[in-house]
């Protein structure tokens, strides 16, 4: 079932701070407690933590929530086939505007290739979308090809809560904030049991630049072995229209 955009996607603080490529933004929960958000990361070059994760990809890659597209154009330097999915016009944007391919489309909406991904990428913190990781892992599931693989970053507390939050900049009152949606917090161990229950295999968990990383196997265990890396087939151009679903296929 297609899903809207969530309230904040739209909030002007997230589109101003990507167009700024700063913050200070924050999640404000409801109880007033503020997790900041890290724009000028997001908005950087793919770090040394980044790359790391990005050595692990298999096959074509879905970046979920790609935000400005760091990875997505780090992933498409290195010949792979890569696809950015955002519920954010402006992320959207400054992603197609970086060279990289990506539509404006929830995790939970129809995509391209669905059944076909060799890899999946729920990094800063998105293994929260939603407020439910296991709808989301779910979903991942039916995304992947028979054993892909899930790269996820989780928290470095010991968390797992679900909670709602804003999208606010606490510096400028008079900017508006986007409406509450549901958001979920998981470290590592609290991911791994709900994976671990799911039917996921571990395949590895890190530490990388005070980050905190695991690697998911979808059912169906085959090779380990890497295909060969990709040339990526879906332009920037046409990734411009949600309409454009055309397929991404491994050749």
């Amino acid at each position: 079932m297609t899903t809207t955009a969530p309230a904040w996607a739209a909030a002007d603080p997230y589109a101003a701070a990507l167009r700024a490529g700063r913050g200070p933004l924050f999640l404000r929960r409801t109880d007033g407690w503020l997790l900041p958000l890290e724009v000028e990361r997001w908005c950087a070059r793919a770090d040394a933590a980044d790359r790391q994760a990005l050595d692990r990809c298999e096959g074509a890659v879905l970046d979920i929530g790609c935000g400005p597209g760091r990875l997505v154009v780090e992933l498409a330097a290195r010949g792979r086939t890569v696809l950015g999915i955002d519920v954010s016009q402006a992320a959207v944007d400054h992603t197609v505007r970086l060279g990289g391919a990506a539509l404006r489309r929830s995790v939970f909406d129809p995509l391209p290739a669905e059944g076909r991904w060799g890899t999946l990428l729920l990094m800063d913190g998105n293994i929260g979308i939603g407020g439910e990781p296991r709808a989301l892992l779910r979903r991942a599931a039916r995304l992947l090809r028979p054993a892909g693989l899930l790269i996820a970053e989780t928290d470095p507390a010991d968390v797992d809560e679900r909670v709602q939050v804003q999208v606010v900049d606490v510096t400028d009152a008079r900017r508006e904030t986007g409406g509450a949606f549901p958001w979920a917090r998981l470290g590592t161990p609290a991911l791994l049991r709900l994976a671990g229950e799911a039917g996921w295999g571990t395949v590895a968990q890190w530490d990388a630049g005070g980050r905190r990383f695991v690697a998911l196997r979808s059912r169906a265990a085959s090779s380990s072995a890497e295909p060969p890396k990709r040339t990526a087939v879906i332009s920037s151009q046409r990734a411009r229209k949600p309409s454009g679903d055309s397929a991404v296929t491994d050749r």
